[in-house]
């Protein structure tokens, strides 16, 4: 199977568990709880940059979600008007947040990393998911 589209199946399969993980009476531990969709939004991230850059190999991808992920978290530190409006409807609450915690930015490290372990194992098991072109000898110029 091509990486666009596992990933992008990998995504479709990850919002409705995060969403249902924040939404439904599920009865889960408290640690779960609290921390469990954290980790699925970040895994999301992941999953989503992975489809739009499927090039870029995993290490890169989980650099990058943690970047941007860590940025959106800080960014609740920072009272802009406008974002602060978009976080109090539903959609902002989905993809922003509306309150600052470090302890996210950990379940937020500690998905990627799991979901990139994951995403590099997937890509051993199957090299050409995240083969580059080779070279064609033939092609290069000579001096």
């Amino acid at each position: 199977m091509r990486r666009p589209l596992a990933t992008l199946i990998l995504l479709i399969i990850t919002i409705p568990i995060g969403l249902a993980v924040r939404f439904l009476p599920l009865h889960l531990p408290w640690f779960l709880y609290k921390y469990l969709g954290s980790a699925l939004w970040a895994i999301a991230l992941y999953w989503f940059l992975a489809t739009l850059l499927p090039k870029l190999r995993p290490i890169a991808i989980a650099t990058l979600a943690i970047v941007i992920a860590t940025l959106v978290e800080l960014s609740r530190l920072i009272p802009i008007a406008p974002i602060d409006a978009f976080r109090l409807t539903f959609a902002g609450k989905i993809l922003l947040g509306r309150y600052f915690s470090i302890k996210n930015i950990a379940a937020y490290l500690f998905a990627i990393a799991l979901t990139a372990a994951l995403d590099n194992f997937l890509a051993l098991r199957n090299p050409q998911s995240h083969a580059r072109p080779t070279p064609n000898p033939a092609t290069r110029d000579t001096l």
